[in-house]
């Protein structure tokens, strides 16, 4: 087994990967992860799902949630499976559709539901909490001040309850020559928010 351990964490060089495709760093998966607050049984929609960090990460940690992976690009939903399959992997259902189009196709409805991109990011947020089951759990991940500003105002539109904002920033050590240093992974902003 590639991951044999019960925690997440998976280093991000485990994974495969395809160029310009986004990654979502190690320490960011765990912060978005907790911020979830997955239940054990819980239906999880991750939108703009990438290259399947968080659902192979929830995958692992939860096996009795029903996963729900949304990719627009046919290649790169190949690439999610291809590394559900590489950490065997079996909760996850791959979509490929385009948010917010493609949300009503989608089943079972979700209590828990991850954004880790795309656009119109405020339009997606609206949508998707239609689908949201009350007391469900809305996270979105923002890489700069206006997809902040967007997300923000999304959830106060909604009037989304118990809105936690995280932004980390996490240090690595990586070797420069002969010299070790700390680099900084490009900073990130954590937002979720609550359907009552």
């Amino acid at each position: 087994m590639l991951w044999p351990y019960k925690t997440p964490g998976i280093p991000d060089t485990l994974f495969e990967r395809l160029p310009g495709i986004p990654l979502s760093k190690r320490e960011v998966r765990l912060l978005l992860i907790s911020a979830l607050r997955l239940k054990k049984d819980s239906v999880v929609w991750d939108i703009g799902a990438g290259t399947g960090t968080i659902p192979v990460e929830i995958g692992l940690l939860c096996p009795e949630n029903t996963i729900i992976a949304v990719e627009r690009d046919e290649d790169v939903a190949k690439l999610i499976r291809r590394n559900c399959d590489r950490f065997e992997v079996n909760n996850v259902t791959i979509f490929e559709g385009n948010a917010p189009d493609c949300l009503s196709e989608l089943q079972p409805q979700p209590d828990r539901v991850c954004i880790e991109g795309g656009s119109p990011i405020k339009e997606i947020i609206t949508q998707v909490w239609q689908h949201l089951k009350p007391e469900g759990r809305l996270v979105a991940t923002a890489a700069n001040l206006e997809t902040l500003y967007l997300i923000s105002e999304g959830f106060a539109a909604l009037q989304a309850r118990n809105i936690e904002v995280v932004q980390a920033g996490v240090n690595r050590l990586e070797t420069r020559g002969v010299h070790q240093t700390l680099a900084a992974v490009d900073p990130i902003f954590i937002l979720s928010g609550e359907k009552f």
